[in-house]
């Protein structure tokens, strides 16, 4: 797969979709027109002519379609983990001078710049991931290529330029060492 590769609904994917050592999947994009009027509402007043998406997907212990104590304990470990991602990539994008927010995937709202409207993890991952989709009720459920439904999507979005975000995913990648007890 090219580095960089069209889709055919108008992003660019920067990044395509591979592992981080803290089990997180991300992958880099262009944000194409339509997620742009979408982001707009989300983000209100946040000048996103140059906005990136980090779509960020993790695979689940289980299928989080089904309900029960079990489900909602492996969603938090999950939402847990994203988050730390997330706060730790906009914080060092954001000292950098430029704007970031991710989405909490428990509301669908920006956890960082307190906009009301609500984004859909589900349809911006078929949006820039082309994942498929199922229905469970009236819920869309995203299935992802190799896990299926077991999936737990959550994205994040930021202006600043392509190549300094790559770096931040680069370094990202290497593990860090535990630290030594003194």
């Amino acid at each position: 797969m090219s580095r960089r590769q069209r889709t055919q609904r108008g992003c660019i994917t920067l990044q395509p979709p591979r592992m981080m050592p803290d089990g997180l999947e991300v992958s880099l994009h262009t944000c194409p027109r339509a997620l742009l009027r979408e982001l707009d509402h989300v983000f209100p007043g946040v000048d996103l002519d140059a906005c990136l998406a980090i779509p960020t997907n993790q695979k689940a212990g289980m299928d989080l379609v089904a309900m029960g104590d079990t489900v909602e304990t492996e969603k938090d470990v999950l939402l847990n983990s994203f988050a730390s991602f997330a706060s730790g990539l906009c914080k060092q994008i954001r000292e950098a001078g430029y704007w970031a927010d991710y989405i909490d995937p428990c509301s669908g709202l920006p956890m960082l710049s307190g906009g009301t409207k609500v984004y859909s993890e589900v349809e911006g991952m078929q949006l820039l991931l082309q994942y498929q989709v199922m229905n469970a009720g009236n819920c869309k459920v995203l299935l992802h290529p190799q896990w299926g439904s077991a999936v737990y999507p959550a994205s994040l979005f930021c202006t600043a330029p392509s190549d300094f975000v790559q770096r931040l995913l680069e370094e990202r990648l290497v593990p860090r060492p535990a630290p030594v007890p003194a």
